[in-house]
Protein backbone atom coordinates (compact mmCIF):
# COMPACT_ATOMS: atom_id res chain seq x y z
CA UNK A 1 0.00 0.00 0.00
CA UNK A 2 1.36 3.41 -0.91
CA UNK A 3 2.33 5.61 2.01
CA UNK A 4 3.41 9.19 2.65
CA UNK A 5 6.73 10.51 3.82
CA UNK A 6 8.04 13.99 4.36
CA UNK A 7 9.04 15.69 1.11
CA UNK A 8 12.76 15.23 0.77
CA UNK A 9 12.73 11.75 2.24
CA UNK A 10 12.43 12.30 5.99
CA UNK A 11 9.77 10.74 8.20
CA UNK A 12 7.13 12.22 10.47
CA UNK A 13 3.66 13.68 10.12
CA UNK A 14 3.22 16.57 7.71
CA UNK A 15 0.59 18.89 6.27
CA UNK A 16 -0.46 17.65 2.83
CA UNK A 17 -2.69 19.29 0.24
CA UNK A 18 -4.53 16.62 -1.79
CA UNK A 19 -5.76 17.42 -5.30
CA UNK A 20 -9.23 15.85 -5.13
CA UNK A 21 -10.98 15.26 -8.45
CA UNK A 22 -14.06 13.55 -7.07
CA UNK A 23 -12.81 10.17 -8.26
CA UNK A 24 -11.92 7.12 -6.23
CA UNK A 25 -8.12 7.36 -6.66
CA UNK A 26 -7.68 10.86 -5.24
CA UNK A 27 -10.31 10.13 -2.58
CA UNK A 28 -8.39 7.07 -1.36
CA UNK A 29 -5.18 9.09 -1.47
CA UNK A 30 -6.73 11.53 0.99
CA UNK A 31 -8.08 8.61 3.05
CA UNK A 32 -4.68 6.90 3.31
CA UNK A 33 -2.94 10.12 4.37
CA UNK A 34 -5.67 10.79 6.94
CA UNK A 35 -5.34 7.26 8.31
CA UNK A 36 -1.59 7.80 8.67
CA UNK A 37 -2.27 10.85 10.84
CA UNK A 38 -1.20 13.58 8.45
CA UNK A 39 -2.80 17.03 8.44
CA UNK A 40 -4.77 16.77 5.19
CA UNK A 41 -6.42 19.56 3.20
CA UNK A 42 -8.55 18.72 0.15
CA UNK A 43 -8.59 21.01 -2.89
CA UNK A 44 -10.76 20.72 -6.00
CA UNK A 45 -9.86 22.64 -9.17
CA UNK A 46 -12.73 23.84 -11.35
CA UNK A 47 -11.83 24.04 -15.04
CA UNK A 48 -14.94 25.92 -16.12
CA UNK A 49 -16.13 23.12 -18.44
CA UNK A 50 -19.21 21.18 -17.47
CA UNK A 51 -19.87 17.61 -18.59
CA UNK A 52 -22.69 17.67 -21.09
CA UNK A 53 -21.85 21.15 -22.33
CA UNK A 54 -21.09 19.68 -25.75
CA UNK A 55 -22.64 16.27 -25.29
CA UNK A 56 -23.34 13.54 -22.78
CA UNK A 57 -19.83 12.22 -22.20
CA UNK A 58 -18.41 12.14 -18.71
CA UNK A 59 -15.66 14.63 -18.07
CA UNK A 60 -14.14 15.70 -14.78
CA UNK A 61 -13.59 18.90 -12.79
CA UNK A 62 -17.27 19.85 -13.16
CA UNK A 63 -20.00 20.58 -10.61
CA UNK A 64 -20.89 16.91 -10.03
CA UNK A 65 -17.25 16.01 -9.39
CA UNK A 66 -16.89 18.95 -7.01
CA UNK A 67 -19.87 17.70 -4.99
CA UNK A 68 -18.41 14.20 -4.89
CA UNK A 69 -15.04 15.53 -3.68
CA UNK A 70 -16.73 17.69 -1.05
CA UNK A 71 -18.77 14.73 0.20
CA UNK A 72 -15.61 12.61 0.51
CA UNK A 73 -13.86 15.43 2.41
CA UNK A 74 -16.84 15.65 4.78
CA UNK A 75 -16.70 11.88 5.34
CA UNK A 76 -12.98 12.15 6.14
CA UNK A 77 -13.51 15.30 8.24
CA UNK A 78 -10.84 17.28 6.45
CA UNK A 79 -10.93 20.92 5.27
CA UNK A 80 -12.02 21.28 1.65
CA UNK A 81 -11.76 24.08 -0.89
CA UNK A 82 -13.06 24.31 -4.47
CA UNK A 83 -10.95 26.78 -6.45
CA UNK A 84 -11.62 28.47 -9.77
CA UNK A 85 -8.80 27.53 -12.15
CA UNK A 86 -10.70 28.29 -15.35
CA UNK A 87 -8.09 30.80 -16.55
CA UNK A 88 -5.10 28.41 -16.34
CA UNK A 89 -7.21 25.67 -17.96
CA UNK A 90 -8.05 28.05 -20.80
CA UNK A 91 -4.33 28.27 -21.56
CA UNK A 92 -4.17 24.49 -21.75
CA UNK A 93 -7.15 24.47 -24.11
CA UNK A 94 -5.66 27.24 -26.26
CA UNK A 95 -2.36 25.35 -26.52
CA UNK A 96 -4.27 22.15 -27.39
CA UNK A 97 -6.04 23.84 -30.30
CA UNK A 98 -2.87 25.60 -31.48
CA UNK A 99 -0.97 22.30 -31.54
CA UNK A 100 -3.51 20.68 -33.86
CA UNK A 101 -3.36 23.76 -36.08
CA UNK A 102 0.40 23.11 -36.41
CA UNK A 103 -0.13 19.49 -37.36
CA UNK A 104 0.82 18.15 -33.92
CA UNK A 105 -1.05 15.88 -31.51
CA UNK A 106 -0.77 17.27 -27.97
CA UNK A 107 -1.26 15.57 -24.61
CA UNK A 108 -3.09 18.11 -22.41
CA UNK A 109 -2.94 15.88 -19.31
CA UNK A 110 0.85 16.15 -19.38
CA UNK A 111 0.66 19.96 -19.58
CA UNK A 112 -1.97 20.10 -16.84
CA UNK A 113 0.17 18.05 -14.46
CA UNK A 114 3.22 20.20 -15.11
CA UNK A 115 1.66 23.67 -15.12
CA UNK A 116 -1.49 23.39 -13.00
CA UNK A 117 -1.31 20.53 -10.51
CA UNK A 118 2.43 20.67 -9.88
CA UNK A 119 2.68 24.33 -10.84
CA UNK A 120 -0.09 26.64 -9.63
CA UNK A 121 -1.56 24.19 -7.10
CA UNK A 122 1.83 23.33 -5.64
CA UNK A 123 2.51 27.05 -5.16
CA UNK A 124 -0.82 27.35 -3.34
CA UNK A 125 0.05 24.35 -1.16
CA UNK A 126 3.30 26.02 -0.16
CA UNK A 127 1.44 29.24 0.74
CA UNK A 128 -0.85 27.15 2.94
CA UNK A 129 2.20 25.86 4.78
CA UNK A 130 1.94 22.36 3.33
CA UNK A 131 4.99 20.12 3.13
CA UNK A 132 3.70 18.15 0.14
CA UNK A 133 1.09 17.89 -2.60
CA UNK A 134 -0.61 14.53 -3.14
CA UNK A 135 -2.61 13.29 -6.12
CA UNK A 136 -4.34 10.06 -7.09
CA UNK A 137 -1.83 9.22 -9.83
CA UNK A 138 -0.54 5.67 -10.14
CA UNK A 139 3.20 6.33 -9.87
CA UNK A 140 5.91 6.30 -7.23
CA UNK A 141 8.44 8.86 -6.04
CA UNK A 142 11.51 7.61 -4.20
CA UNK A 143 14.07 9.66 -2.34
CA UNK A 144 17.50 8.07 -2.63
CA UNK A 145 20.10 9.96 -0.64
CA UNK A 146 18.39 13.26 -1.38
CA UNK A 147 17.94 12.39 -5.05
CA UNK A 148 14.38 12.25 -6.37
CA UNK A 149 13.36 9.33 -8.58
CA UNK A 150 10.07 8.94 -10.45
CA UNK A 151 9.13 5.30 -10.96
CA UNK A 152 6.33 3.34 -12.54
CA UNK A 153 3.39 2.25 -10.39
CA UNK A 154 3.43 -1.26 -9.03
CA UNK A 155 0.26 -1.92 -11.04
CA UNK A 156 1.74 -1.61 -14.54
CA UNK A 157 -1.72 -1.65 -16.15
CA UNK A 158 -2.59 1.59 -14.30
CA UNK A 159 0.85 3.21 -14.47
CA UNK A 160 0.72 7.01 -14.98
CA UNK A 161 4.40 7.89 -14.70
CA UNK A 162 4.27 8.84 -18.40
CA UNK A 163 1.93 11.79 -17.78
CA UNK A 164 4.09 12.98 -14.86
CA UNK A 165 7.43 12.81 -16.65
CA UNK A 166 7.57 16.52 -17.55
CA UNK A 167 7.05 17.64 -13.94
CA UNK A 168 10.29 19.30 -12.75
CA UNK A 169 12.46 17.52 -10.20
CA UNK A 170 11.91 20.24 -7.60
CA UNK A 171 8.16 19.72 -7.80
CA UNK A 172 8.47 15.91 -7.70
CA UNK A 173 10.48 16.31 -4.49
CA UNK A 174 7.29 17.62 -2.85
CA UNK A 175 4.94 15.08 -4.47
CA UNK A 176 3.15 12.16 -2.87
CA UNK A 177 1.32 9.41 -4.78
CA UNK A 178 -0.35 7.35 -2.04
CA UNK A 179 -2.02 4.81 -4.37
CA UNK A 180 1.11 4.25 -6.47
CA UNK A 181 1.84 1.00 -4.66
CA UNK A 182 -1.71 -0.36 -4.99
CA UNK A 183 -3.76 -2.14 -7.63
CA UNK A 184 -7.08 -0.63 -8.66
CA UNK A 185 -9.23 -3.34 -6.99
CA UNK A 186 -7.37 -2.65 -3.71
CA UNK A 187 -8.15 1.04 -4.04
CA UNK A 188 -11.86 0.41 -4.58
CA UNK A 189 -11.98 -2.10 -1.71
CA UNK A 190 -10.31 0.38 0.63
CA UNK A 191 -12.81 3.08 -0.39
CA UNK A 192 -15.74 0.71 0.13
CA UNK A 193 -14.56 -0.40 3.58
CA UNK A 194 -14.16 3.24 4.61
CA UNK A 195 -17.63 4.10 3.37
CA UNK A 196 -16.52 6.59 0.75
CA UNK A 197 -19.44 7.47 -1.53
CA UNK A 198 -17.30 7.25 -4.69
CA UNK A 199 -16.06 3.67 -4.17
CA UNK A 200 -17.92 2.42 -7.28
CA UNK A 201 -17.71 5.60 -9.37
CA UNK A 202 -16.79 4.99 -13.00
CA UNK A 203 -13.49 6.29 -14.30
CA UNK A 204 -13.38 9.23 -16.69
CA UNK A 205 -11.50 8.34 -19.87
CA UNK A 206 -12.04 11.58 -21.77
CA UNK A 207 -10.00 14.75 -21.87
CA UNK A 208 -11.59 16.83 -19.11
CA UNK A 209 -12.41 19.77 -21.38
CA UNK A 210 -13.78 17.54 -24.16
CA UNK A 211 -16.76 15.88 -22.42
CA UNK A 212 -18.06 14.42 -25.70
CA UNK A 213 -14.92 12.30 -25.93
CA UNK A 214 -14.13 13.51 -29.48
CA UNK A 215 -11.43 16.20 -29.66
CA UNK A 216 -12.66 17.18 -33.11
CA UNK A 217 -15.83 18.62 -31.59
CA UNK A 218 -13.74 21.19 -29.74
CA UNK A 219 -11.61 21.94 -32.80
CA UNK A 220 -14.68 22.45 -34.98
CA UNK A 221 -16.03 24.89 -32.42
CA UNK A 222 -12.79 26.83 -32.01
CA UNK A 223 -11.20 26.47 -35.47
CA UNK A 224 -13.80 25.54 -38.11
CA UNK A 225 -11.27 26.59 -40.79
CA UNK A 226 -9.29 23.42 -39.99
CA UNK A 227 -12.10 21.29 -41.44
CA UNK A 228 -12.08 22.40 -45.04
CA UNK A 229 -11.86 19.69 -47.73
CA UNK A 230 -8.29 19.11 -48.91
CA UNK A 231 -5.99 16.74 -50.74
CA UNK A 232 -4.66 13.37 -49.57
CA UNK A 233 -1.20 12.77 -51.04
CA UNK A 234 1.39 10.02 -51.27
CA UNK A 235 4.89 10.78 -49.95
CA UNK A 236 6.01 11.52 -53.53
CA UNK A 237 3.30 14.17 -53.92
CA UNK A 238 0.77 12.20 -55.98
CA UNK A 239 -2.88 13.01 -55.27
CA UNK A 240 -4.69 9.98 -53.87
CA UNK A 241 -7.99 11.40 -52.69
CA UNK A 242 -9.68 14.06 -50.59
CA UNK A 243 -10.24 14.57 -46.87
CA UNK A 244 -12.63 16.65 -44.77
CA UNK A 245 -10.04 18.55 -42.74
CA UNK A 246 -6.39 17.93 -41.90
CA UNK A 247 -6.91 18.50 -38.16
CA UNK A 248 -9.20 15.47 -38.06
CA UNK A 249 -6.27 13.09 -38.60
CA UNK A 250 -3.25 12.02 -36.56
CA UNK A 251 -0.09 10.14 -37.44
CA UNK A 252 -0.70 6.40 -37.71
CA UNK A 253 -4.44 6.74 -38.30
CA UNK A 254 -6.07 4.42 -40.82
CA UNK A 255 -9.80 4.77 -40.23
CA UNK A 256 -11.62 7.59 -41.97
CA UNK A 257 -9.25 7.92 -44.93
CA UNK A 258 -11.76 6.40 -47.37
CA UNK A 259 -9.09 5.40 -49.90
CA UNK A 260 -9.22 2.48 -52.34
CA UNK A 261 -5.52 1.82 -52.92
CA UNK A 262 -5.41 -1.97 -52.86
CA UNK A 263 -3.58 -2.13 -49.53
CA UNK A 264 -3.91 -0.35 -46.17
CA UNK A 265 -2.47 3.16 -45.91
CA UNK A 266 -1.89 5.20 -42.77
CA UNK A 267 -1.38 8.88 -42.01
CA UNK A 268 2.32 9.71 -42.29
CA UNK A 269 1.96 13.43 -41.49
CA UNK A 270 -0.53 16.26 -41.64
CA UNK A 271 -0.03 19.82 -42.86
CA UNK A 272 -2.96 22.00 -41.75
CA UNK A 273 -1.32 25.11 -43.23
CA UNK A 274 -1.59 23.53 -46.70
CA UNK A 275 -4.65 21.50 -45.66
CA UNK A 276 -2.95 18.30 -46.80
CA UNK A 277 -2.76 14.79 -45.37
CA UNK A 278 0.12 12.53 -46.45
CA UNK A 279 -0.43 8.78 -46.25
CA UNK A 280 1.88 5.79 -46.72
CA UNK A 281 2.11 2.04 -46.25
CA UNK A 282 2.68 0.85 -42.71
CA UNK A 283 6.34 0.07 -43.22
CA UNK A 284 6.93 3.66 -44.35
CA UNK A 285 5.82 4.92 -40.94
CA UNK A 286 8.72 3.19 -39.21
CA UNK A 287 11.47 5.56 -38.11
CA UNK A 288 15.09 4.89 -37.25
CA UNK A 289 15.50 8.03 -35.14
CA UNK A 290 13.54 10.29 -32.81
CA UNK A 291 14.12 13.80 -31.50
CA UNK A 292 12.67 15.25 -28.30
CA UNK A 293 12.62 19.01 -27.76
CA UNK A 294 12.59 20.94 -24.46
CA UNK A 295 13.66 17.96 -22.34
CA UNK A 296 12.84 17.67 -18.67
CA UNK A 297 15.61 15.78 -16.90
CA UNK A 298 14.16 13.78 -14.03
CA UNK A 299 17.36 11.78 -13.46
CA UNK A 300 20.65 13.67 -13.16
CA UNK A 301 21.85 15.01 -16.50
CA UNK A 302 25.10 13.11 -16.04
CA UNK A 303 23.22 9.84 -16.59
CA UNK A 304 22.12 10.86 -20.08
CA UNK A 305 25.32 10.42 -22.03
CA UNK A 306 25.71 9.45 -25.72
CA UNK A 307 25.58 5.69 -26.11
CA UNK A 308 23.24 5.22 -23.14
CA UNK A 309 20.63 2.53 -23.83
CA UNK A 310 17.11 3.50 -22.80
CA UNK A 311 13.47 2.60 -23.48
CA UNK A 312 11.34 5.19 -25.29
CA UNK A 313 7.60 5.38 -24.56
CA UNK A 314 5.55 7.69 -26.81
CA UNK A 315 2.01 7.23 -25.48
CA UNK A 316 0.48 6.76 -22.05
CA UNK A 317 -0.20 3.05 -22.66
CA UNK A 318 2.36 2.41 -25.37
CA UNK A 319 4.86 -0.42 -25.12
CA UNK A 320 8.34 1.15 -24.95
CA UNK A 321 10.85 0.61 -27.76
CA UNK A 322 14.60 0.19 -27.40
CA UNK A 323 16.66 3.29 -28.13
CA UNK A 324 20.21 4.57 -27.85
CA UNK A 325 20.93 8.14 -26.90
CA UNK A 326 22.87 9.91 -29.63
CA UNK A 327 22.87 13.47 -28.26
CA UNK A 328 21.73 15.16 -25.06
CA UNK A 329 21.77 18.85 -24.22
CA UNK A 330 19.56 21.50 -22.67
CA UNK A 331 17.31 21.78 -25.74
CA UNK A 332 17.30 18.36 -27.42
CA UNK A 333 17.47 14.63 -26.89
CA UNK A 334 18.32 12.70 -30.07
CA UNK A 335 17.80 8.94 -30.20
CA UNK A 336 18.52 6.04 -32.52
CA UNK A 337 15.83 3.36 -32.53
CA UNK A 338 16.35 -0.38 -32.98
CA UNK A 339 14.04 -1.86 -34.00
CA UNK A 340 12.50 1.17 -35.75
CA UNK A 341 9.73 3.06 -33.98
CA UNK A 342 6.29 3.22 -35.56
CA UNK A 343 3.88 6.18 -35.78
CA UNK A 344 5.97 8.55 -33.68
CA UNK A 345 3.54 11.45 -33.47
CA UNK A 346 4.79 15.06 -33.43
CA UNK A 347 3.54 16.93 -30.38
CA UNK A 348 3.23 13.84 -28.22
CA UNK A 349 5.55 13.35 -25.26
CA UNK A 350 8.41 10.88 -25.44
CA UNK A 351 9.55 9.50 -22.09
CA UNK A 352 12.87 7.75 -21.52
CA UNK A 353 12.93 4.90 -19.00
CA UNK A 354 15.62 2.80 -17.42
CA UNK A 355 13.56 -0.16 -16.25
CA UNK A 356 10.95 1.40 -13.94
CA UNK A 357 12.80 4.70 -13.54
CA UNK A 358 11.93 7.78 -15.55
CA UNK A 359 15.09 9.41 -16.88
CA UNK A 360 13.78 12.31 -18.96
CA UNK A 361 10.94 13.46 -21.21
CA UNK A 362 10.43 15.83 -24.12
CA UNK A 363 8.11 16.60 -27.00
CA UNK A 364 8.46 14.57 -30.19
CA UNK A 365 9.58 16.62 -33.18
CA UNK A 366 8.36 15.78 -36.68
CA UNK A 367 11.06 14.31 -38.93
CA UNK A 368 12.00 16.53 -41.86
CA UNK A 369 9.91 15.66 -44.95
CA UNK A 370 11.82 14.61 -48.05
CA UNK A 371 12.84 17.51 -50.34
Amino acid sequence: MGGASRAGGGGGLVRVVVAMSGGVDSSVSALLLREQGHDVVGVFLRNGIEAGARGQGQGCCGATDARDAEEVAATLRIPFYALDHAAPFRRVIDDFVAAYARGETPNPCVQCNREIKFGALLELAQRLGADALATGHYARVDHDGGRVELRRARDRAKDQSYVLATVPRAALARALFPVGGMAKPEVRDHARRAGLPVHAKAESQEICFVPTGDYRDLLRERRPDLFRPGVVRAPDGRELGVHGGAAGFTVGQRRGLDLALGEPHYVLRTDPARNEVVVARREELRQLAATLRAPNHVAPEAELVPGREVALQVRAHHEPVAATLRRSDATTLALDLAPPGEALTPGQVGVLYDGERVLAAGTLVAPAPPP
